[in-house]
């Protein structure tokens, strides 16, 4: 697959505030931690959901000519959405708890272990996903969080939380897209230092 380079495609950026560059990061200051790892919740809609519901930290946006996507960095985790023929699919990863739409949600399944999902909707759009949670001892975190710290530089959209210990790495989101015109390849990588969690998730739209 080809990545933005495909004519019609197009990246843009749009941090939710004035961001502090470190290390090639955007930073910002937040008043909560994330929630605990073990308390994510992988939801899919079929439909579009109020950014408004969460707390959105970073975002991007990508196109082609016959599809659109934007994706959001959240507290805990993230939101892809598709808009195809009208039509809007979306996929969440949320604190359990926390409130989202009930109307046309089509997965809601606790992020825990290793999980597919595969669905075909009514417009010809097939959707893989697969989402897992990995729980790693502390030398093994601090090698995977590095490479993603690395990976961060070139993903479509990333965002470095605050520190929660002075001795702890930030907490980390990104997401890395490969995109063509008939195909959206969307992976998200989330770190939680304080429990040496990684949330992963690998979704394919195929048109």
């Amino acid at each position: 697959m080809a990545g933005s380079e495909w004519p019609g495609a197009g990246v843009q950026f749009s941090p939710q505030a004035p961001p502090e560059t470190l290390d090639g990061h955007r930073r910002m200051s937040l008043s909560s931690v994330r929630p605990d790892a073990r308390e994510l919740v992988f939801h899919l809609f079929g439909r579009s959901v109020h950014p408004e519901l969460l707390d959105v930290r970073a975002e991007a946006d990508i196109w082609h000519d016959n599809y659109s996507a934007s994706l959001k960095l959240c507290d805990a985790g993230h939101m892809v959405s598709l808009r195809i023929k009208g039509e809007t699919v979306t996929e969440v990863t949320s604190a359990q708890e926390h409130p989202l739409p009930q109307s046309c949600q089509l997965l809601k399944d606790r992020i825990r272990g290793s999980r597919h999902e595969a669905l075909e909707f009514d417009n010809g759009v097939r959707y893989h996903a697969c989402y897992q949670l990995e729980q790693l001892d502390p030398e093994v975190f601090l090698h995977v969080h590095q490479e993603l710290l690395e990976d961060s530089r070139t993903a479509a959209v990333a965002f470095s939380f605050p520190a929660v210990g002075r001795f702890d790495p930030a907490p980390l989101s990104l997401i890395a897209t490969d995109s063509t015109p008939n195909s959206l390849l969307v992976n998200a990588f989330h770190t939680f230092p304080e429990s040496g969690a990684v949330v992963k998730t690998q979704s394919l739209f195929e048109l």
